[in-house]
């Protein structure tokens, strides 16, 4: 028989192990999430340009989003 607090060492690393599993995997499907699904887009440049004033031309819009997957 293990003694009361030999369960609780292992309960606690238990967690421990889980919590480091958990948030690799989590990350993991997070970043794949962001890859399929980028929070920003053409449309989106476009759109925030007009916004300011400005008639982007398409080398505009490809310029900005080249710098935004240069900056990740």
């Amino acid at each position: 028989m293990m003694p009361w607090w030999g369960g609780l060492i292992i309960g606690i690393a238990a967690l421990l192990v889980g919590a480091i599993v958990g948030f690799f995997v989590s990350r993991y499907f997070f970043a794949r999430y962001l890859k399929k699904h980028p929070p920003i887009n053409e449309n989106m440049v476009r759109a925030m340009m007009s916004q300011m004033g400005r008639t982007p031309s398409e080398k505009q819009v490809r310029a900005v989003m080249r710098s935004i997957e240069e900056n990740k």
